[in-house]
């Protein structure tokens, strides 16, 4: 029966200790397994793990995994002018008609129109973002453009919810206004506090 005082280490799992320096008949004196001269020769001299030698280390030279912003990045499907003259004139385009008409497939952030073609006829488009060229085209064709705002950005959100605090801010009253100029200004200074005493006959 196999019990704690009794167990073995598996045959051939272990070996002895190689002895190195304990003269050449031992197979490993004299230079003791580190060869003749050069860097790794020498007493305490040793190599950190992965360098090869000033070139360019694997580590560094293997893609990266792992957090990166990248994955934060938004993504929005391209829809070009060109590809809207399917579409007759006074159709609302939006992400839905677009999916319908497989302008638009995958999962995207939103829809963003460029201008790379020449739009024939005006359309009614609701997208998240849209070029220059594109607005100008869309608008001389007789169109319109509607941003939906599905991503605000973080600066105008802090920008109005400043306004509005700044506009429920109440007023200073008069009495509060009095007591503040009280508070705020300066003690009389030496010259008045000696005039003082002198009144008081000190």
């Amino acid at each position: 029966m196999m019990r704690l005082h009794n167990l073995r280490p598996r045959p051939g799992s272990r070996h002895r200790v190689k002895r190195l320096g304990c003269g050449e008949s031992s197979g490993h004196g004299k230079t003791s397994g580190k060869g003749h001269k050069g860097q790794k020769a020498r007493s305490g001299g040793s190599i950190r793990l992965g360098f090869e030698g000033g070139q360019m280390p694997l580590i560094r030279r293997l893609p990266k995994r792992g957090f990166n912003n990248a994955a934060f990045h938004r993504h929005y499907a391209i829809v070009n002018l060109d590809d809207l003259n399917a579409f007759k004139a006074g159709t609302v385009v939006n992400e839905q008609l677009l999916r319908e008409s497989n302008l638009v497939r995958g999962h995207f952030a939103g829809i963003k129109i460029l201008g790379n073609g020449e739009l024939k006829h005006g359309l009614a488009i609701e997208a998240d973002k849209v070029s220059a060229a594109a607005r100008e085209q869309v608008e001389k064709a007789g169109g319109t453009i509607t941003i939906t705002l599905r991503y605000r950005r973080t600066a105008n959100a802090n920008a109005s919810h400043e306004d509005a605090m700044s506009h429920e801010a109440p007023a200073e009253t008069a009495p509060a206004a009095a007591a503040k100029k009280r508070l705020t200004s300066k003690p009389a200074g030496r010259a008045g506090a000696q005039k003082k005493k002198a009144s008081r006959g000190i």
